[in-house]
């Protein structure tokens, strides 16, 4: 339940307003938004010690290589803001404004596991001068003024000892400096406001007052810099006594007063903000929301610097590029005392901590603040007609640059002031909202959501400008002239300060060269080659050659059920115990298809500059347009003047301690080649030098060398370029550049590719057409097209931009590599279960080296089969396999036939005696008690109760399939699930017309049904593509899932092949007949964790009786992912594990991304308990799941509930055919052709009695451990034990993480069968209150109610549309309900509203306008008496339209990015927008009245866009990759246009409307019409031959 004080803010705030709602008050600054009615919490005080390590930022670190474990700890996001004035006026109010909208964010934030502290706000502003001042007087200090002084704001250590020798060592610092201390203040607070947790890890705060003795300005700040510096130190070689020191501050400009607290309280605790003496002329302000429980007071912000909505995504490769780079970063103004500011950077502060470090330092050094962070946070300056066309300079700024500092890639929204100036900068993709507006009295606000202060209606007439912050873009206030610049002046003056131009001439630009014209290997040494490199022949056939054909990575499907390779019997390459990691609830994934056009494989080759000088030649020497190279390539290389490049081989001889001596040689070679003057080192593997001088693994020996040069300070010196045979995947490119290498010649691959076109094969079927003519080097082309789309669907999964960022990122998790090769060539990796050593690595290796060499009088002909894509014999081990699928289908008696409990028992046996495929394999269940009797034990029927059938869409499998699993897991109490795809509204009511022989005429296809049976999916998927995603489809849903990853391919969208998209599919969909579908990543509106809790919000809003899930997938990291997931609200969190099956799917994803679901579950829950959040939510597994025994592993581990996949498919008749993605399936179960469907040989009863026969097997096992209930062992991961090892290969293999206790949880079934989690009263609650609102939607009548609504009003109008859609449909409501607003509309308005509904909405809005509306009309316009100009200004926010399926939408005035993405039906006008408008639209109209931003129509496949190109510059925003743009050439379409924009002036009063209609003969040439082919044979496009212009992109 709600805490009493939150009950009665709640009560305060809606109390009496019901009565009259027109009038309810606006003033909600004192309420917290996240009225979350939430178990309450255990003592915290008995978490005293555990917290006790808190206190601190970090702990002390000495420089290298960065440790992602620690990186790990901490993720975050937030709502930021700024208010400054451009007079320079110092006052109270801007401290109490940035206070009141501080307040109004706090839904942004979050509270920690006592639902009190918060995760961290504050405020930066000028030095409250006038009040210290006073206080200074007051206390007979003098000396003391704005002109000559500094302020130190230190949090310092409770103990009385302690605090004295920390401020001792503050003063120490600041004599040194040769400044004199004036005296300390202790800062006044309201202790008792602080939360419980935050209370255990409360620092005393002081503030030490300082004399700069005649020192001012810069120079004054450098020596506070060097003081604090110094102190830091003096902390890191005490951490005993100073582990809770912390500066926020030391500036003579600036001060930063901030804690673990809730937005609402920050003015209530600092007492010095409620004095009106305190006084500035600027603010910064910000409320974090970490994913971690328990955040440190330190890492609120803002920092020294800046304060930051977003995250690095980059992290680990910024901090080591930036120790690697720390030698040669030196300047005169620091006169030589460099090396007192170093290390710069820390893994264990957060990553918005080290950025500000690293732009304090350039701040400091010289930099101005806005060529900083253009340096740090580049723009997406290629590809860009705005950037070309106004500030044709800043791409020489940025080009110059790139070379240089590696950017700080990820969704970031930056606020930032060194005192002098104040301003914002937006990350390239445009992934956090800000929104700005400028008022008559010159002021300049800035914020992550409008409506903050209140005053959108009675502030209007004031307000002469809005705006918002495009992707990549700055505006900036100069605090000192007055001066306010945007993104486009600013960019110019920095872009223009030097001539980067004339020095980007320096650096060659290195074009591809032609790639080799022949094979130059005979077959024999060819063949030999690839065994030693580890080729198998399915690698050459579904990797090499197809990609050499087809010039993209070939699609699989079903998942990876092959062992782990640390486990596996065989011997596997050392990339394959990498995995990929990816986005994931704290940040975004990028869509590589569909906004590729910020992302870039540019890189450079040769030494890197000094970062703190400025200077011609500090740029490297050569530039790439990609890291492939072919041969020919790679010889420029070798011979290019000014790299001086060294080839070194990288070999060793067999034997124990061979690979050692080998890499320290390699390592020496390279060292003294760059002490030499190389800036270029290729390592190669060629030639080979026969069995006994094997080539070192060159992902081993890129690594090594990286980190050796890294360690001896000579990194930033030289590239590291690989000459490699094994690289032959986009998996295995993405691992040597994450791990150092700069570019990378794929030499026996290409010269696969060439012999396979030499073939005569290949001849005879290019000759009868089966293939294209391809020449040489046409097929080595393809392959390295396949190769760079392949390095930027790797690189967006994690949200990676640039090729430059991701290099030496190392943004991977070993699994299976043991400390000792971790510590030579992946330092900082995650490596969680041990494993490999050198010499076992070399053991592994040589077994591919032997089989390349048979025997004196053999020869090898061809290369073996591995298996390791489909079950061979004598191949690798796969989970579900033929066998297993036979026996299984023989127990349940497929088809409808009567189970078979001994079969059962046959299947059991060959599940519980496989080979070892996953990790739960490797431990043995014990038990601490003695066996019961079965009679004992819980029912089969509550067992089963926690089963779950995963995520399969309708449409990846058939309609029968699908509907027989729903039936099947409803007849036995459990939940099925959708997938993303919706459902057949018909699915939603009982059945009731089954026949004696279980066949009825509603669902004639299905067989063996039952009256009362249910087809409805329980759990209704919601994913990225949001297809059938409606509100009667949520409102039919038990749970929602949001899909924030899936399995088999964490980070990308799911896939559905364009064969598979029947009419029917498409229907479901809205969306084209066999036209493909990717859906987006999880991009859109789960981009951070402050956006996925909207989500669930927006869930929770429309339909309050149905909990929400989150489905994540195991990586390191997600404990803390998850806990943040449970702050967020969820109910259910599923963990899923990186073999998932699904229809269609890249096989590299398949097969190296995400990881082994036990470590993902065990993690998950550990951290949940340890920080009091477990009770929030309930813990799901999926992964692999196929017997009780993986049931009750699961649930020792801490599952709650089970969720069974692939399994489920086999039990209605799947044989494991894995052609899945072909729409081929032989027996109807993963097809849409119909006489395929027609085969299907399930009925629901089959996976009944599979479920029954796993439940009984959990039973069995139950009793055997003396216990009754799962709920007695959920948790108990201490009766896990693992394994003796048989295998030298696992001798390593460490599986404590597993069984080691996770700590007691309470009752499973309780967190089941709790309410679903509250939101409190709604606006929307509110207004359903009312009569008259009641009597409309009861009677489909008609009615108007007015009503103020504010920016903390979530999701406004969803819950009124899912209370219309239950009764009615989406478009069944035959009434009118009006509903007329003032004021901000808050995240997420008018979310679903359906038919009937006409929403109109006086102010502005924030993100997510009309996400998934399904009808109805939504308007929205500025207030009458507004100063600014509605077509010029943004009065709605970003990705609005989200996943529209119907509805109108006028919005009068302009809106933000990816306008209308994925807009399925939805017609709207607006009056311009940002990047990406009509992204992924797949049917509705849009037409849009103004400017738009580039990329518009990417990915577009229905529907028609109407855009006003009255400045002739649309053609170059236009991605023409599908759609046309043509004039309206039709009679139909001129209609559709016109009378749209004529209801958009009836709804809005739009004067641009007006004007357009006015003079329409003109206006009408003057339209683009943008129109994909599924729609250019349609009335409104039909003449789209006539006047066509295909956009060249």
């Amino acid at each position: 339940m709600a805490s009493q004080a939150m009950s009665q803010v709640v009560q305060t705030k809606f109390l009496g307003s019901s009565k009259n709602i027109a009038n309810r008050s606006n003033v909600r600054s004192a309420a917290p938004t996240r009225k979350v009615a939430l178990r309450s919490t255990k003592v915290f005080a008995q978490k005293a010690k555990d917290f006790g390590a808190l206190r601190g930022e970090y702990e002390p670190y000495q420089g290298g290589a960065v440790d992602l474990n620690q990186i790990l700890e901490e993720r975050d996001a937030c709502g930021v803001g700024v208010i400054a004035s451009l007079r320079g006026e110092r006052t109270h109010k801007c401290v109490d404004d940035s206070l009141a909208a501080l307040g109004c964010m706090e839904h942004r934030g979050a509270c920690s596991a006592d639902n009190d502290s918060g995760d961290g706000a504050g405020i930066m502003t000028q030095i409250p001068w006038q009040l210290l001042s006073k206080w200074c007087d007051a206390n007979g200090i003098s000396g003391f003024s704005e002109e000559t002084s500094a302020v130190s704001m230190t949090f310092l250590p409770n103990d009385a000892g302690k605090r004295s020798k920390a401020k001792a060592e503050i003063e120490k610092a600041i004599v040194a400096e040769g400044l004199k201390v004036l005296g300390w203040r202790e800062v006044p607070t309201k202790n008792e406001i602080v939360g419980p947790m935050a209370k255990i890890t409360q620092p005393t705060i002081e503030q030490c007052l300082i004399d700069g003795a005649g020192v001012t300005g810069d120079e004054l700040e450098r020596k506070l810099y060097f003081a604090r510096k110094n102190a830091e130190k003096a902390r890191a070689g005490n951490m005993a006594d100073l582990e809770d020191l912390y500066v926020c501050t030391m500036s003579c400009r600036t001060i930063v007063y901030k804690g673990m607290l809730r937005s609402a309280v920050v003015g209530q605790f600092f007492l010095d903000l409620q004095d009106k003496d305190y006084v500035s002329s600027f603010s910064i302000y910000h409320r974090r929301f970490s994913t971690n429980t328990t955040p440190k007071w330190p890492l609120a912000q803002p920092m020294r610097f800046l304060g930051h909505n977003g995250e690095i995504n980059t992290l680990q490769g910024n901090l080591n590029w930036m120790a690697s780079n720390e030698a040669k970063m030196t300047n005169a103004i620091w006169e030589g005392r460099e090396q007192e500011f170093r290390p710069l950077c820390d893994p264990a502060a957060s990553d918005s901590a080290n950025l500000d470090r690293v732009a304090e330092l350039l701040v400091k050094t010289g930099r101005e603040p806005e060529e900083t962070m253009m340096l740090l946070v580049p723009e997406a300056f290629r590809n860009h007609p705005d950037l070309e066309a106004t500030v044709p300079e800043a791409k020489n700024f940025y080009q110059y640059y790139s070379g240089i500092m590696e950017a700080w890639d990820g969704p970031a929204l930056l606020v930032f002031s060194d005192g002098k100036k104040v301003g914002c900068r937006l990350d390239r993709n445009g992934l956090r909202p800000a929104r700005f507006w400028q008022t008559s009295d010159d002021y300049i606000y800035v914020a992550s959501e409008v409506g903050v202060l209140n005053d959108i209606m009675s502030n209007a007439r004031n307000v002469v400008k809005k705006g918002r912050l495009g992707p990549g873009t700055m505006i900036c206030v100069d605090l000192e002239n007055g001066t306010f610049k945007e993104n486009e002046e600013i960019s110019k003056e920095v872009s223009s300060a030097r001539p980067y131009g004339k020095w980007l001439n320096n650096i060659h630009r290195l074009k591809s060269c032609p790639p080799l014209p022949e094979p130059t290997m005979d077959d024999v040494s060819f063949i030999e080659s690839q065994a030693r490199a580890g080729y198998a022949s399915e690698d050459v056939s579904m990797i090499v050659e197809s990609m050499s054909q087809e010039g993209i990575e070939p699609t699989w499907s079903m998942g990876d059920d092959t062992p782990v390779p640390v486990i596996s019997s065989r011997p596997r390459l050392l990339y394959d115990y990498f995995k990929q990691r990816f986005a994931q609830v704290t940040n975004p994934a990028i869509d590589p298809l569909r906004e590729g056009l910020v992302m870039s494989l540019e890189t450079t080759l040769g030494a890197k500059g000094n970062l703190l000088e400025v200077s011609s030649d500090d740029a490297p020497a050569v530039s790439l347009s990609s890291p492939f190279l072919f041969d020919s390539d790679l010889t420029v290389i070798q011979n290019h003047p000014h790299l001086k490049t060294a080839t070194i081989k990288a070999r060793y001889t067999n034997g124990a301690g061979g690979l050692k001596a080998g890499l320290d040689k390699l390592c020496q070679e390279c060292a003294e080649a760059v002490e030499k003057g190389s800036e270029c080192i290729v390592i190669t593997d060629k030639p080979d030098e026969g069995p006994d001088s094997p080539a070192i693994p060159s992902l081993l020996a890129v690594g090594a060398v990286h980190h050796h040069l890294i360690k001896i300070g000579l990194r930033s010196k030289a590239s590291i370029v690989v000459e490699s045979a094994s690289a032959f995947s986009t998996h295995h490119f993405a691992v040597l550049i994450g791990y150092g290498a700069s570019a990378v010649c794929p030499w026996l691959a290409l010269e696969t590719a060439r012999k396979w076109r030499a073939s005569t094969k290949v001849e005879k079927q290019m000759g009868t057409g089966k293939l294209p003519l391809m020449s040489q080097q046409d097929v080595q082309r393809n392959l390295k097209n396949a190769i760079n789309k392949g390095l930027k669907k790797i690189l967006s999964k994690m949200g990676i931009s640039l090729i430059t960022s991701y290099h030496g990122a190392q943004i991977f998790e070993a699994y299976g590599i043991g400390p000792e090769l971790i510590d030579i060539a992946f330092k900082g990796t995650v490596s969680r279960i041990g494993g490999l050593t050198l010499d076992e690595l070399a053991e592994e290796t040589k077994m591919f080296v032997d089989s390349a060499f048979p025997g004196e009088s053999e020869t090898m002909d061809k290369l073996k089969i591995s298996g390791m894509y489909q079950v061979k014999p004598n191949g690798e081990y796969h989970g579900n396999n033929q066998e297993m699928s036979k026996l299984l289908h023989k127990a349940i008696g497929l088809g409808g036939d009567a189970p078979d409990a001994e079969s059962y028992k046959l299947y059991e046996e060959h599940r519980n005696t496989r080979p070892a495929t996953c990790l739960r394999d490797r431990l043995d269940i014990v038990s601490d008690r003695k066996p019961i009797d079965i009679s004992e034990v819980e029912s089969a029927a509550d067992i089963a109760s926690r089963f779950c059938t995963g995520g399969m869409s309708l449409g990846a499998i058939s309609q029968e399939c699908h509907e027989a699993i729903a039936v099947a897991m409803n007849r036995i109490g459990g939940k099925s699930n959708s997938g993303e795809g919706g459902e057949d509204p018909k699915r939603f009511i009982p059945i009731s017309d089954a026949k004696a022989d279980g066949s009825t005429e509603s669902f004639p296809y299905l067989k063996g049904l039952e009256n009362g049976d249910v087809a409805s999916s329980a759990i209704k998927q919601v994913a990225s593509g949001r297809f059938g995603v409606t509100t009667s489809f949520l409102m039919s849903s038990n749970q929602h899932e949001i899909k924030v990853a899936q399995g088999a391919k964490p980070g990308e969208g799911g896939q559905l092949p364009g064969k598979k998209v029947s009419p029917y599919i498409a229907w479901l969909r809205k969306s084209k007949a066999g036209v493909p579908l990717i859906s987006p990543p999880p991009h859109h509106d789960i981009y951070s964790i402050e956006d996925l809790a909207q989500l669930i919000y927006d869930l929770h809003a429309v339909n309050p009786e149905a909990k929400v899930s989150v489905k994540l997938v195991g990586q390191a990291g997600i404990g803390t992912v998850a806990s943040g997931v449970a702050k967020a609200n969820a109910d259910i969190i599923q963990i899923s594990g990186g073999d998932g099956g699904t229809g269609a799917s890249p096989l590299s994803s398949i097969k190296h991304c995400g990881g082994p679901v036990e470590l993902g579950l065990v993690e998950s829950h550990r951290t949940l308990v340890e920080n009091g959040l477990r009770e929030r939510v309930v813990l799901r597994a999926d992964g692999g799941c196929r017997s009780g025994l993986d049931v009750m592993q699961w649930a020792l581990m801490g599952a709650d509930e089970f969720g069974f996949g692939t399994v489920a498919m086999i039990a209605t008749g799947c044989v494991m055919a894995r052609i899945c993605h072909t729409n081929n399936c032989p027996v109807g179960v993963a097809t849409q052709r119909e006489e395929l469907r027609a085969r299907f040989p399930g009925a629901p009863s089959d996976l009944v009695n599979f479920f029954i026969f796993a439940a009984e097997e959990v039973r069995v096992i139950l009793a055997e451990m003396g216990y009754k209930s799962l709920d007695e062992v959920i948790g108990r991961n201490d009766l896990l034990k693992q394994k003796e090892q048989n295998d030298p290969k696992t001798n390593h293999l460490d599986l404590s993480l597993l069984t080691t206790s996770s700590g007691k949880s309470d009752s499973s079934k309780a967190r089941i069968n709790q309410k679903v989690h509250d939101d409190g009263e709604l606006l929307d609650d509110i207004l359903l209150a009312n009569a008259g609102v009641k009597r409309c939607i009861e009677n489909q009548g008609t009615h108007t109610i007015s009503s103020k609504i504010v920016n903390e009003d979530r999701a406004a109008m969803a819950r009124i549309a899912g209370n219309i859609a239950a009764k009615y449909g989406d478009d069944g409501f035959k009434g009118k309900l009006t509903i007329k607003l003032e004021g901000a509309g808050g995240q997420s308005f008018g979310a679903f509203v359906v038919g009937g509904m006409d929403v109109q909405l006086v102010g502005e809005a924030n993100d997510y306008v009309c996400k998934s509306i399904s009808g109805g009309t939504v308007s929205i316009m500025p207030p009458r008496n507004a100063g600014f100009k509605a077509e010029d200004s943004t009065i709605a926010g970003n990705t609005c339209l989200y996943g529209a399926t119907g509805g109108k939408i006028f919005i009068n005035g302009r809106a933000g990015e990816r306008f209308a993405v994925r807009n399925s039906l939805g017609q709207t006008v607006v009056e311009g927008c940002g990047d990406h408008a009509c992204e992924y639209m797949t049917g509705g109209v849009v037409v849009c009245l103004g400017r738009v931003g580039r990329n518009v129509g990417a990915g577009m496949t229905g529907g028609i866009g109407y855009f006003l190109d009255e400045d002739n510059t649309f053609e170059s925003k236009v991605n023409g990759e599908i759609v046309v743009m043509q004039r309206i050439c039709t009679a139909a379409g001129e209609k559709q246009c016109k009378d749209l924009i004529a209801e958009h002036v009836k709804k809005t009063g739009s004067r641009k409307g007006k004007a357009v209609l006015a003079d329409w003969a003109n206006m009408k040439g003057q339209f683009w019409q943008i129109v994909p082919p599924s729609e250019a044979q349609t009335p409104q496009a039909l003449a789209a031959e006539v006047g066509a212009v295909q956009v060249a992109r």
